[in-house]
């Protein structure tokens, strides 16, 4: 780097940074969630307004694959939080009712959008129809479990029966999401003439459950109230890095790594340990990495050129995936039996998609299973979706209570505030 690209990059990172955070404070003043005014602020420094003119002069070419490097980094870190927050407990202790739930909120949307896809081909297709089908089908099934869990503890409901249902609904979707997009870049050959290595994909994933968790089991169990000292943070940051570094090499993505190293640290005896990763790590990735990521996928929202046809198409686009989600989980919760509203309430919370959208659809465009053109059109569905869901909560079980209820001092997840 000489001293012009030097220079560049922390101009233009200084002031992704500020309008990020003037934007997220606004945004959360207006009862969204921080990440829409983040999202807004990438795509108001990209190609959208002003033809470009704000992003080559703030990012010129020669800075922006630092800039994806640092993306690259931040979406690592927040990955690993999403699968540090996954917990199984949620899921034994709802019962039934929640992987019904997720079973339908996943499967309607994905076999709707599929269609959709079919629809799309001519225009927005790319060369590869079956992978273009399955990840229209998946992009529509996600649920952002960080943003879904932010929503519920601004709203003092994580302790609620709506909230503990909603969350393992979430928890549930993670998983399956993220294990269907995994098998899409695995069929898709994705990893070119080395696409022999997703075999090791099985024998590395039962490595991390069956040895690596009971090491680290054992590991926490000698060591109660173990901290984040600056060698455990090295240790954790090494390897969520280099667990990415794997999936990547194996033909899978750098993410599917991440997620996997925070599923696989002990839940038991590292409360506080957890607690101070997501104070420092959480809060640092947050407010200075994610911000890059939002940069790098606004640089590549371009809706200047959005006319009738496009209008056309994110208006379906937005109908399957709202109608999708929506009706798969509200069919599934009035069959266990839960009240209208509160299965009303809990399909608008399942359509929330936030930064877990975004992190799919950047999968999807750097494989080449959609282009910029759909992209742009799929970045307005996660903003929408996810901005969608705060007025019409509060529209079906009112505005959230302004006063806690002792047992609700310390929300269980809580601890995602910085990732969402």
């Amino acid at each position: 780097m000489d001293t012009h690209q030097t220079t560049s990059l922390l101009v233009g990172l200084a002031a992704m940074v500020l309008l990020a955070r003037a934007l997220g404070v606004l945004a959360r003043r207006l009862g969204q969630p921080a990440v829409i005014g983040e999202v807004l602020a990438g795509i108001a420094l990209g190609p959208t307004l002003f033809h470009g003119a704000i992003s080559d002069a703030l990012f010129p070419g020669d800075i922006r694959p630092l800039l994806s490097a640092l993306a690259a980094v931040g979406v690592a870190v927040f990955m690993f939080i999403v699968g540090l927050e996954w917990d199984a407990a949620m899921i034994r202790g709802s019962g039934s009712l929640a992987a019904t739930v997720s079973f339908s909120s996943i499967l309607l949307p994905f076999g709707a959008g599929s269609l959709l896809a079919l629809y799309l081909m001519d225009d927005y297709g790319t060369g590869d129809k079956t992978a273009f089908m399955l990840f229209m089908g998946i992009a529509m099934s996600i649920t952002a479990f960080p943003v879904l869990a932010r929503i519920l503890t601004d709203r003092r409901m994580t302790r609620t029966p709506l909230g503990v249902v909603a969350l393992a609904c979430a928890s549930i979707d993670d998983v399956l999401a993220w294990s269907l997009l995994a098998g899409v870049v695995a069929i898709s050959g994705s990893a070119g003439p080395d696409q022999w290595r997703i075999l090791l994909a099985v024998p590395y994933l039962a490595g991390m459950l069956f040895a690596v968790r009971p090491l680290l089991q054992r590991y926490a169990a000698r060591r109660p109230g173990l901290r984040l000292t600056p060698g455990v943070l090295a240790s954790i940051l090494a390897g969520l890095l280099l667990s990415g570094a794997i999936t990547e090499w194996v033909g899978l993505h750098y993410i599917f790594g991440a997620f996997l190293f925070g599923m696989v640290l002990p839940r038991t005896g590292t409360e506080r340990l957890r607690e101070e990763v997501h104070e420092q790590l959480g809060q640092m990735n947050g407010t200075l990495l994610l911000p890059v990521f939002f940069l790098v996928a606004g640089l590549k929202v371009d809706l200047s050129g959005l006319d009738a046809a496009g209008l056309g198409a994110l208006a379906l686009i937005l109908l399957v995936a709202v109608g999708g989600k929506f009706t798969g989980a509200f069919v599934a919760a009035r069959l266990n039996r839960m009240p209208v509203k509160q299965s009303a309430a809990l399909a608008t919370l399942m359509n929330t998609r936030g930064l877990t959208e975004l992190i799919v659809l950047n999968v999807g465009l750097q494989l080449g299973f959609i282009g910029k053109d759909l992209y742009s059109l799929m970045v307005v569905m996660a903003v929408t979706t996810t901005a969608m869901a705060g007025p019409l909560l509060t529209a079906l079980i009112g505005r959230p209570k302004l006063t806690l209820a002792p047992a609700e001092q310390q929300p269980a997840t809580e601890s995602v505030r910085t990732a969402a």
